[in-house]
């Protein structure tokens, strides 16, 4: 078994050189070689040929460099202020269908209302809704997109609805067949569960 210490001794300032050929910043660098460096501690009982330690140092290297490259996000910086179109209505139509969606919300089945109450209304995980419910997350998971779909159904049903090239409603219009189903009742509040 070799020790930790050798590699580094023998290969550490060459295995950095490596990464700084990937990666353009010294601290990100020192970062990876240090990451490398854990797994090897980590990993150095799976090394079965001793003669082949360095192709499998490299290796471990490149793959250190790519979950680096792979975990990164990208960032984009926005002006401020931002500058959001006058005539932005989404903020509008939401506070307008808040109580017709309310409304919508009371009328489906129990499981669907209790689904979309609990994830939507509470905030709750799909994985939490489903421990609290007893069921599986699959079928939490099942559970919430057919509630939304029927809450979809219901408020496509009852409005048109405009949208930008990026999905966005930006304007509503109520179906005269429906208005009844759209209106709110006099509930000020969701039905408790």
């Amino acid at each position: 078994m070799i020790a930790v210490e050798i590699i580094w001794e023998e290969c550490g300032a060459a295995l950095r050189q490596f990464i700084l050929k990937r990666v353009s910043d010294e601290t990100i660098a020192d970062d990876i070689l240090q990451e490398v460096f854990v797994k090897i501690q980590s990993h150095i009982g799976t090394l079965r040929d001793v003669h082949k330690i360095r192709p499998w140092l490299y290796q471990i290297t490149r793959n250190t460099i790519i979950d680096h490259y792979r975990s990164r996000k990208p960032m984009v910086e926005l002006p401020e202020p931002l500058n959001i179109e006058d005539g932005f209505v989404a903020d509008d139509i939401i506070d307008d269908l808040t109580p017709c969606i309310d409304n919508m919300v009371n009328r489906l089945p129990d499981k669907y209302r209790q689904a979309i109450i609990l994830t939507v209304y509470k905030g709750m995980t799909q994985k939490e809704m489903g421990e609290k419910l007893g069921i599986s997350l699959s079928g939490a998971k099942s559970r919430v997109q057919r509630a939304r779909e029927k809450l979809k159904s219901m408020l496509l049903e009852c409005c048109h609805f405009e949208l930008d090239r990026l999905g966005s409603v930006i304007s509503y219009k109520p179906r005269r067949t429906s208005l009844s189903k759209c209106r709110p009742q006099t509930i000020t509040s969701l039905k408790p569960l």
